[in-house]
């Protein structure tokens, strides 16, 4: 038997940038439409009732992807298969997204989108648990870079579809689905001759990997650190717009999504460095904690941020970090799931901390924005991010 790690079963360079493809084209899924095309669907339905708009149906959005992103994980790990499913999750995702572009009311606005959350959930559930099938964990750094190009795309669509220059306004939704549908289609089709048999089922003990200790403690650590780093990611994500426009009101769009696409562009070669020493030093769990105290300073400074230079400047230092965080932990996730044949199942459990936080983060905004402005939302974020970088400190590491 080969063993997990041995060359035979690391990907080629080729496979690994589909896959990046692929998981980018699932960014470019949802990025653009939440950060804003969304924030101006509302506004265009609510007008100056738009935030309170937004968190009701981020809030029920989010519910509903919790719940669908653990079903479809399952079906996925029962029918041993995860190409059909993704494939149904685009085809279906890309309707709904067109039906969200005629909505006439708020009403109808919260129903679409949570149909919608279905349907990627449906096409991003399957996707991440084939990392885990194809992939051993002497590739798993350098996934975790290259899985940083993900919202680097997503951010590069919003600034495309939000070019009056590039698409016509009216043609948005539709150059996002073009877009999703050409990233994911050809790692979807070419996954039945890359998966590898072994890593679905349980590594004897002498193949396990022997770095991180996988226990029960472990597992909770990784999971409520990406949780509380994502409260803050997913308060930026859906708020950004709306904070930037606070300092200056004829804030434009695009320029918002000029920015965070500039941010994450530049936290890809960062990613991929960090990974591939990660790999090379078995080190997989410290820069994930370093970046958590970067994110804590981004924050910082953007709580106390009178003038917009210097928010853009906190917000760019947030971001990057955040960005290589997410995507590096995103990998090394993998190597704490305690049963791979119940892979997506336990992916769906850990994606609750990407959904829960969009649940979680509208009443934090609503409660403590009205009475302390973003200066104490931030402030909020950046215990959050400090308490996560502790957690991932004390996660023990066998020498």
């Amino acid at each position: 038997m080969q063993a997990i790690d041995s060359p035979e079963n690391r990907q080629p360079i080729w496979y690994l940038a589909l896959f990046a493809l692929a998981a980018g084209g699932g960014a470019i899924a949802y990025v653009p439409f939440l950060t804003v095309l969304l924030p101006l669907k509302i506004t265009a339905l609510m007008g100056t009732a738009d935030v309170p708009a937004l968190a009701r149906v981020t809030f029920f959005g989010a519910l509903v992807a919790s719940l669908a992103n653990i079903a479809f994980g399952i079906l996925s790990d029962r029918t041993r298969t995860r190409a059909p499913w993704i494939l149904l999750g685009l085809a279906s995702s890309s309707a709904l997204l067109i039906a969200i572009g005629h909505a006439s009311s708020l009403t109808e606005l919260v129903i679409l989108v949570m149909l919608w959350q279905v349907g990627l959930n449906m096409m991003l559930a399957p996707l991440l648990a084939l990392a885990g099938d194809c992939f051993p964990d002497s590739q798993k750094g350098v996934l975790g870079g290259a899985l940083a190009l993900a919202p680097a795309m997503g951010a590069v669509a919003g600034s495309l579809v939000t070019s009056e220059h590039v698409v016509d306004p009216q043609n948005r939704l539709l150059t996002v689905i073009l877009l999703v549908t050409l990233c994911v289609l050809p790692a979807a089709l070419a996954a039945r001759k890359r998966v590898r048999p072994e890593l679905m089922e349980e590594a004897p003990p002498t193949q396990e990997d022997t770095r991180i200790v996988k226990d029960r403690a472990t597992f909770a650590r990784m999971w409520a650190a990406r949780f509380l780093v994502q409260i803050a990611e997913a308060g930026l994500f859906a708020f950004l717009l709306f904070w930037l426009r606070s300092l200056a009101e004829d804030f434009h769009e695009n320029t918002a999504a000029n920015i965070f696409s500039m941010v994450l562009i530049i936290s890809v070669p960062l990613a991929l460095l960090l990974g591939r020493w990660s790999d090379r030093r078995e080190r997989p769990i410290i820069p994930l904690a370093i970046c958590a105290l970067v994110i804590t300073t981004g924050l910082v400074l953007m709580a106390f941020a009178r003038e917009l230079d210097v928010a853009i400047a906190g917000y760019v230092v947030f971001s990057i970090a955040a960005s290589v965080f997410l995507s590096l932990h995103t990998a090394q996730t993998l190597r704490v799931l305690p049963q791979p044949r119940h892979r997506g199942r336990d992916l769906g459990v850990f994606n609750l901390t990407n959904t829960l936080p969009s649940i979680v983060m509208p009443w934090f905004t609503l409660t403590l924005v009205p009475g302390f402005g973003f200066t104490g939302l931030f402030l909020l974020f950046a215990l959050l991010a400090g308490i996560a970088g502790a957690l991932l400190f004390t996660i023990p590491v066998r020498r």
